[in-house]
C-alpha cells in the first residue's frame, strides 16, 4: 500500500480530483478511516473540545498533541498524517517553533498545519520548507485567534476581504506551504482563492470549489455531543448507538442476563470439589 505524500496531494489538484480529509485522534478511528480510503488525516487541535472536554482549542498543549499524533500514526498505513500545531507551540520564536514541529514529525506526523499569516508565520513555513518538513497553511477563520476575532464569524465577505485573503494565501504559498485550509468563508471567495493558487485548497466550511474537504470526524459520525457546525454533515448517529448500548448493558447487569454461560469461565471439577462449592 503506497503512502500518500505531498506529490499525491498536489497532483490531485492538477488532475481535478477532490481530496478527502477527516480529523482523527485515536488508534481505532484512524485505522478505520484509513482503511476506508481517507487521503489526509488531520490530528486537529479540535481534540481539545471533542476528546478532552476543554471549552476552546487554545487550552491544549503540545505534549497532548504529540500523544494523540503518536496514537494515530501507529494505526495509519496509507493516509497522510497532519499534526495541527496548537496555540503558542510556534508563535514564541523560530527556535521553539522548530523544536515543537520537529517533535510532531518524530511522533509520526508526515506534515504539520500552522494557522495564520504574516511575516513571522511565513518565516516559520520557510524554515520548515528549507529542512524538508511539509506544511499545510490555514487562513480565513482561525480558531486560535478567536479572542481577537470575537467569535465564529465568516471571513472574506467582501471584495476587499477576498483580495486580502488571496494575497495572504499567495505569500504562504511562496513561503513553501504545499496546501492550505480555507475555513468559514463564502464559497465564491474560496473559489477565487483556489483558482489563483498553484497549491491545493482544503475547505472547512468554504463551499464546493476548493480542491478538497475536511471535517471533524466526531461531527461526521455523530459522536460529539456539543454544537455541530452548520457546514458539517452528520453521516451517523454514534451518540444514540453508544447511549443505547450502555443502557442495554446496564439492564443486562441489573437483571443478571450478563454475563451469559458463554461469557463465563469455570474451574475444573476436581478444583471445585476442593473448594467445596456447590
Amino acid at each position: 500500500m503506497k503512502k500518500i505524500n505531498t506529490r499525491y496531494i498536489q497532483n490531485a489538484k492538477l488532475n481535478s480530483e477532490k481530496i478527502a480529509a477527516l480529523t482523527a485522534y485515536d488508534y481505532p478511528t484512524a485505522k478505520l478511516i484509513d482503511e476506508a480510503g481517507i487521503e489526509m488525516i488531520i490530528v486537529g487541535d479540535s481534540l481539545a473540545n471533542v476528546v478532552l472536554g476543554y471549552d476552546d482549542t487554545n487550552k491544549i498543549s503540545m505534549n497532548e498533541m504529540l500523544i494523540f499524533t503518536s496514537a494515530v500514526s501507529r494505526a495509519v498505513q496509507r493516509a497522510m498524517i497532519v499534526c495541527d500545531m496548537p496555540f503558542m507551540s510556534y508563535q514564541k520564536s523560530i527556535e521553539s517553533a522548530m523544536e515543537n514541529i520537529g517533535n510532531a514529525i518524530k511522533s509520526g506526523a508526515n506534515a504539520v498545519k500552522i494557522e495564520g499569516s504574516g511575516e513571522y508565520i511565513e518565516s516559520v513555513i520557510k524554515r520548515c520548507s528549507e529542512i524538508g518538513i511539509p506544511v499545510v497553511a490555514h487562513i480565513g477563520f482561525t480558531p486560535q485567534s478567536i479572542n481577537a476575532i470575537g467569535g465564529h464569524y465568516i471571513q472574506g465577505k467582501t471584495y476587499d476581504a477576498t483580495v486580502e485573503l488571496l494575497e495572504k494565501a499567495k505569500r504562504l504559498e511562496a513561503s513553501g506551504a504545499f496546501a492550505i485550509v480555507l475555513e468559514l468563508m463564502p464559497e465564491e471567495c474560496a473559489k477565487y482563492i483556489t483558482e489563483n493558487l498553484s497549491i491545493p485548497t482544503i475547505s472547512c466550511g468554504a463551499g464546493h470549489y476548493c480542491d478538497g474537504q475536511v471535517l471533524v470526524s466526531d461531527d461526521v459520525f455523530g459522536k460529539f455531543t456539543g454544537r455541530k457546525p452548520t457546514f458539517a454533515r452528520r453521516y451517523g448517529d454514534m451518540q444514540s448507538l453508544i447511549t443505547e448500548c450502555a443502557k442495554q448493558y446496564i439492564s443486562d447487569v441489573k437483571s443478571g442476563d450478563f454475563p451469559s454461560e458463554s461469557e463465563t469461565f469455570h474451574l475444573e471439577e476436581k478444583e471445585l470439589k476442593l473448594l467445596n462449592i456447590h
